[in-house]
């Protein structure tokens, strides 16, 4: 097995920004400015009111429904405002919290270490702890360790393929033997002892690190060594590069037995079985051509992005000032213009970009190449869902599968008209949602 799949591009990595830059600690905000949308589904319930006091790790946001999460206070402080803010994917309610600056502060909400660590117990823990996915997507991790089918395989994501992002990276090498014991909890959720780590090939500090670790700890636990190209962790083109399976277009990698997560979450697990914690920060990137000194550090929920960005030095200035501000990376990341948004337990990186690293031209007219279709994993036409979209034609987007798309960007990547076919693909996502198609 050549452990890879069809298509996909070969960006450059960029990691050298941060790769060897240890975690460190962020220092919690005077604000925290806390988003009850920090998941995939419904927005969680807000359970406190404005002049409460609440902990560091205590329950603000109730999940709503079966596909939702609950939400947590990162700080100790009191409660100032409920509002609505916008977030980098539009807008939601906020829980604005007051941190107390007293010397003596309540100590930080934890439930107690998990005694009985069978499937359905850590199942409840990771419920109870707002575990959702960090590596972008943010789905509830208790719903995705709930499937109806059967489940012989399971996988930690550990490829990290986008450009710029260290984050699990360094996670993997400095927080090694936690990261494997949440994936073995998330594996007994599903009726499983094993883990599968797929890990790039241009990480193999990291690959060989993790298999010694695992060895002399006697974890069962077997790393593959996938080949560098992107989108290597995408969950589909993963699944088929590490047990042949594929996924079919629309469906999810347990209808082939399949269970895929990601190494902040397996660590985040880990947390919450040993030590009670709930999910209210994270490790993140915040590098680029623009940012004075790249880091990964640990960042408390509610911090704003140019807190997070002053944690690094500050932006450059001058020639190196940045152009653009990314939530993630360079091929799925979004742009944002403005700076106080939130960081979330999403939120893996902050890009940001100089005018000798960011495209800010203009596009031209499509030169009917094929590049966009033949590098396009899930093997779409981007170039007909882009011109049905620009005319119009809902229809002839959804028929051309604009609905199947992952959102990777290698389209966009190859293209050399420049056109911005994977916002044209969201859009057409987006409308033929709406529009029930």
């Amino acid at each position: 097995m050549s452990f890879t799949f069809k298509g996909g591009v070969h960006p450059p990595a960029h990691k050298e920004l941060s790769d060897r830059k240890n975690i460190e600690y962020m220092p919690p905000p005077a604000t925290v400015y806390i988003p009850l949308s920090q998941h995939i589904g419904k927005a969680a319930k807000a359970v406190v009111a404005v002049g409460d006091k609440v902990v560091e790790g205590q329950k603000i946001g109730e999940a709503d429904g079966m596909l939702s999460a609950h939400v947590f206070s990162s700080v100790c402080g009191t409660v100032k405002a409920i509002e609505t803010r916008a977030t980098s994917s539009g807008k939601c309610e906020h829980i604005v919290i007051e941190r107390d600056t007293a010397e003596e502060k309540p100590e930080a909400f934890r439930f107690p270490s998990l005694s009985v660590r069978d499937g359905e117990h850590i199942l409840e823990r990771i419920k109870d702890c707002g575990i959702v996915g960090m590596g972008g997507a943010g789905f509830p991790t208790h719903v995705k360790l709930a499937p109806k089918e059967k489940i012989d395989t399971f996988i930690i994501n550990a490829a990290e393929c986008e450009p710029y992002i260290t984050c699990d990276y360094r996670i993997m090498l400095e927080y090694t033997e936690q990261f494997l014991r949440g994936a073995l909890y998330m594996a007994k959720t599903v009726g499983l002892d094993k883990v599968l780590i797929g890990i790039e090939s241009n990480k193999t500090d990291a690959a060989d690190f993790v298999a010694r670790v695992a060895k002399e700890k006697g974890y069962d636990v077997e790393v593959v060594v996938l080949k560098a190209k992107y989108p290597q962790g995408a969950e589909k083109q993963l699944v088929y590069a590490m047990t042949g399976r594929t996924v079919k277009a629309g469906g999810l990698p347990s209808g082939v037995g399949v269970v895929v997560d990601n190494v902040h979450t397996a660590l985040s697990v880990a947390l919450a079985v040993e030590d009670g914690q709930t999910l209210y920060k994270r490790i993140m990137t915040v590098t680029g051509e623009a940012v004075a000194e790249p880091k990964n550090f640990w960042c408390f929920s509610g911090a704003t992005y140019d807190e997070a960005v002053s944690f690094c030095g500050g932006a450059k200035e001058g020639d190196d000032a940045p152009v653009k501000c990314i939530n993630g990376g360079p091929m799925m990341g979004v742009s944002v213009s403005d700076e106080t948004i939130a960081c979330t337990r999403t939120t893996s990186c902050i890009l940001l970009l100089s005018k000798d690293s960011a495209f800010t031209g203009s596009s031209m007219p499509c030169i009917n190449c094929g590049r966009c279709a033949s590098v396009c994993p899930m093997k779409l036409m981007p170039m007909y869902i882009d011109s049905f979209m620009r005319t119009g034609d809902l229809k002839g987007a959804v028929k051309y599968g604009a609905k199947y798309c992952i959102g990777c960007g290698s389209c966009a990547y190859v293209c050399p008209a420049k056109r911005p076919l994977l916002q044209s693909i969201k859009l057409a996502k987006k409308k033929s949602t709406e529009a029930g198609l």
